[in-house]
């Protein structure tokens, strides 16, 4: 017995443990031997993360392909496992050790707060997973893998050392976005760019060999900085090399202030004669751009900051390099020390004493923002281990370009290309303690002393055992060729092999990019680098759903790892997907108050709900809007599919042993039985092409509209009247139509199909299994475009006098004349006469060989439906009330396309003030559509 309403709370826990137990997502399962593999990958959430509304989005596209593909008897492995997230989780455990007031990370040693990290990793680290299985995730948690569990972490290494070896990995000094209050090098997605008010700053460099008149502008070039702090690192001054202002000063030299170094002025394209005075400060050491720039000129490299992004000047070589000694340089070393920002202030006091600040200007800019810190990211120059991702990436580009992965949609392929094409070496390397350590040891020392041979030396190998006998083996072949022995008795120059001898090395203390253990994730959680069965069967992945944020970060990273060490690509298709923003199109944030949390959503709607408001909304290229009423709407959607059902069982229609729905005789049946085929149609071929929206939306059209309002609805004289072959048949095929139903809604609505699938088995043959493992709807043989000739004449005609009637402002019953009328129509117009008027609000129906005066005509599949209005309704008053509301659309559409056509407003409006315009102007021109319409039905109703 089917309940009065709905509880999702009261059904999805127990539903879920239902499949847990049945062990329905599991791959492999015995019966699926011989079936096709299809197998996605999750992105691994952090596992300091908790669900948020990118997570629902990405895991509900997943498990809709998943489930699908699951019910099409395919064996599926949706493989789920967690990030260890290397910032976040160390953060995590040192703001936890802060508040219980105990020892510091660094007061405690490495060994002793990895403990307490791994803790608190199987304390905590479940969150998300059993969030996802809120939300409906189907993925084989049997095979849930972390990043940083054993199997995974052996091949972390032994990528790291063949990368090496193959010297695509290698030790750099180049610039990095450094944390300094993480003290450590971060990604450019852990970067946000915070809009800030600021200032432009025009300082006077004077030129070599003139005396500096703040009158005369020969004797100094004014450069514009957003960052006087960094001046101390300038090595040149660059204009463009078309600027005639200052091309009679390229080559020659000006005078840093405050230090007295001579920099060259330098002619290069990066400069914009356009912006500030055309003259830029070179500071290679902390601008990317300038450290490009500085590569091209072969120009110095100062850095004059320290980690924690504080001046360091004294005992700095490079700063001093060339510097001659003076009252200004010894008040600038004496700032050694002071913050960035302090020395900002400081560095403008000083030069404006000096009279060499021409000007300073309100200026806004983005200010990189380190996104777990919040302090401001500081590019800085500093040894970082690298991977050679230009050579890594040579392979991905072809594979995409080739065909062998696409992109859905296809036009990511071109930002893809745009930033392989383009791409800089990969900084791999950490400043932190958890995560993946790197495989490379330093020394080594010797009976206490250290070696050393002239030469800087680091053993890169998958174990420390494995580096203290390359060591050995290095200084035993440098001391057979040594020329001098006299530092050290050849008894302790040949090292012992034995096991615990004398070498002592020292391991690097920096960790991995958490992206570089990401990157083998479709094939490191499938048992690589052993050759495992689930390697064999299920790689390369079927499919991958991502955000677009990531595909450099992440997608790309996978296609190279996976096409050097597999090698093949990791996955066929790509879909990504956009963002979920909220109702009004805003970008959620904390900061705005705007985020919507989806276990919130779950717990007020049902997580069925969510997935399905989700479903409907997404598509290429726009972001979804996600607001409560959409929500609502769709969990009146999930109680109109349960009353749907109580109305069968109501009516004592349940499923029959071996009902054929090509049996059918009533009309009625034959066309629902036509439309359920057709729908299935449309939601398979919608699915299989990543047109989500479009499935969702064939899936809610055929239920709410076909089944619900109209075969319901039209089913119920038979239904209700008395025994015998018709209703017996209408029984049968509204339980059968309802299991269809259910199957289709199932990836979409798993929990509310489930528990509908399980209670109307009460009646009928026994099910053979729970739906998640039934099998996907495959109807042939069921067209039938007589049947639905005839109910779908009945359906628009209806509809048709439904809308008139609404954009009228009709209440009373009016009658319907039918113009014209083929015999065909005539007799259809008798067999539904009775649901005709009841749900048309018709009062009578006759035929005529033409419209009469003064009515509205409808063409109705081809022929003419005519409505009487004389004396219904005032015509004339109608007629320019229409106008008006014409008027006001026209108008409504100006005002927007005035908007839209001002460049400056489109420069500068939020994306979701454009998109808000652009929904206004499309609302529009559908209600002018409707208006001109109605105006031209009148016409003829004089």
């Amino acid at each position: 017995m089917i309940d009065k309403t709905y509880q999702p709370s009261e059904v999805e826990g127990r539903i879920y443990r239902t499949w847990e137990q049945a062990g329905a997502f599991r791959a492999g399962r015995p019966e699926r031997a011989t079936a096709a593999p299809y197998s996605i990958v999750i992105p691994p959430p952090n596992v300091t993360g908790s669900l948020h509304m990118g997570h629902a989005l990405n895991n509900t596209l997943q498990d809709v392909l998943c489930r699908f593909e699951r019910m099409r008897g395919k064996d599926v492995l949706w493989q789920p496992g967690t990030d260890h997230a290397g910032i976040a989780t160390q953060m995590v455990v040192e703001r936890q050790l802060m508040e219980r007031q105990e020892k510091s990370r660094r007061d405690m040693g490495r060994p002793e707060f990895l403990n307490r990290v791994w803790a608190w990793k199987e304390e905590s680290g479940g969150t998300i997973v059993n969030q996802l299985k809120r939300l409906g995730a189907s993925c084989d948690w049997s095979r849930e893998r972390f990043t940083m569990d054993e199997g995974l972490s052996k091949a972390v290494i032994k990528v790291f050392v063949q990368l090496y070896n193959e010297k695509l990995i290698y030790k750099d000094k180049r610039l990095v976005n450094w944390d300094p209050k993480l003290l450590t090098a971060i990604s450019d997605l852990e970067v946000v760019q915070v809009e800030t008010k600021g200032h432009l700053w025009h300082l006077r460099y004077p030129t070599e060999g003139k005396t500096f008149n703040p009158d005369d502008p020969s004797t100094f070039i004014v450069v514009a900085t957003t960052r006087p702090e960094t001046m101390f690192g300038d090595t040149a001054v660059g204009v463009h090399p078309d600027d005639e202002r200052y091309k009679a000063l390229v080559g020659k030299n000006v005078i840093l202030p405050l230090v007295g170094r001579k920099i060259p002025i330098i002619a290069d394209e990066y400069s914009d004669p356009e912006k500030g005075s055309g003259a830029v400060k070179i500071t290679p050491a902390h601008d990317f751009n300038d450290f490009e720039v500085g590569k091209r000129h072969k120009l110095a490299q100062i850095n004059i900051f320290s980690i924690e992004a504080k001046l360091a000047l004294k005992d700095n070589v490079e700063f001093a390099a060339g510097v001659a000694a003076s009252a200004d340089f010894n008040e600038t070393l004496a700032m050694h020390g002071m913050d960035r920002f302090a020395a900002r202030k400081k560095i403008v006091e000083r030069l404006e004493a000096l009279g060499l600040v021409e000007k300073i200007e309100p200026h806004g800019l983005s200010v990189p923002h380190g996104d777990r810190s919040n302090v401001v990211i500081e590019p800085f120059l500093t040894d970082q281990w690298y991977v050679n991702a230009k050579e890594l990436a040579k392979p991905a580009i072809a594979a995409v370009r080739e065909g062998k992965t696409q992109f859905v949609p296809k036009n990511w392929e071109s930002t893809y290309f745009n930033w392989m094409e383009n791409i800089q070496p990969w900084c791999i390397s950490r400043q932190l303690w958890w995560g993946h350590q790197i495989p490379a040891w330093y020394g080594p020392e010797i009976e206490g002393q250290r070696l050393n041979l002239g030469v800087d030396v680091r053993f890169v190998e998958e174990s420390e055992a494995a580096a203290i006998e390359a060591a050995r083996r290095y200084y035993n072949a440098r001391v057979a060729i040594a020329k001098d022995f006299n530092d050290f008795q050849s008894s302790k120059a040949k090292l012992k092999t034995e096991e615990g001898g004398p070498v002592k090395i020292l391991r690097d203390e920096d960790v991995l990019d958490t992206w570089f253990s990401s990157a083998l994730w479709p094939f490191s959680t499938l048992g690589w680098p052993e050759a495992t069965p689930e390697l064999k069967r299920y790689y390369p992945t079927s499919a991958l759903v991502t955000g677009f944020d990531i595909i450099f970060f992440w997608v790309a990273r996978m296609m190279m790892m996976g096409l050097h060490f597999m090698p093949s690509v990791p996955f066929a298709d790509i879909y990504i997907h956009r963002l979920v923003r909220d109702a009004s199109g805003a970008k959620m944030s904390k900061s705005k108050g705007n985020v919507v949390d989806p276990l919130g959503v779950i717990d007020e709607f049902g997580a069925d709900a969510l997935r399905f408001t989700l479903m409907r909304n997404v598509a290429p290229g726009h972001d979804i809007r996600l607001g409560p009423q959409d929500v609502e709407n769709n969990r009146n959607f999930a109680t109109k599919l349960w009353n749907a059902a109580r109305f069968v069982e109501f009516n004592g229609a349940a499923r029959i042993e071996g009902f054929d729905p090509k049996s059918a005789k009533e009309t009625l049946n034959r066309w629902i039985a036509h439309e359920t085929a057709k729908a299935a149609a449309e939601i398979t071929q919608a699915i299989e092409t990543y047109a989500f929206s479009e499935a969702a939306g064939a899936a809610y059209r055929f239920v709410w509209n076909v089944y619900c309002d109209w075969y319901v609805e039209l089913s119920k004289p038979l239904l209700t009247g008395p025994d015998g072959a018709a209703k017996d048949e209408t029984r049968a095929m509204a339980a059968w139509a309802l299991d269809e139903i259910l199957k289709l809604l199932h990836p979409f609505m798993p929990f509310i199909t489930e528990e509908l699938w399980a209670v109307t088995a009460e009646q009928g043959p026994k099910r053979s299994n729970l739906l998640a493992l039934s099998q996907w709807p495959f109807l042939e043989g069921l067209a039938d475009e007589k049947a639905e000739a005839e109910i779908g004449w009945v359906i628009d005609l209806v509809t048709a006098i439904r809308s008139l009637r609404a954009e009228m402002n009709m209440t009373a019953a009016i009658p319907l004349v039918l113009a014209g009328a083929s015999k065909e129509t005539q007799g259809r117009a008798e067999r539904w006469a009775e649901f005709i008027r009841k749900l048309a609000r018709v009062s009578e129906i006759s035929s005529a060989a033409s419209a009469p005066q003064g009515s509205a005509q409808l063409v109705v599949r081809g022929e003419v439906a005519a409505l009487p209005l004389i004396g219904v309704i005032d015509i004339a008053a109608e007629r320019a009330r229409l106008a008006k509301e014409l008027a006001k659309a026209d108008a409504d559409i100006a005002r927007v396309d005035a908007k839209l056509g001002n460049e400056k407003f489109v420069a500068n409006a939020p994306q979701e003030i454009i998109e808000g315009e652009r929904e206004k102007r499309e609302e529009a021109v559908g209600r002018k559509g409707k208006i001109a319409e109605a105006l031209h039905r009148l016409k003829g109703a004089t």
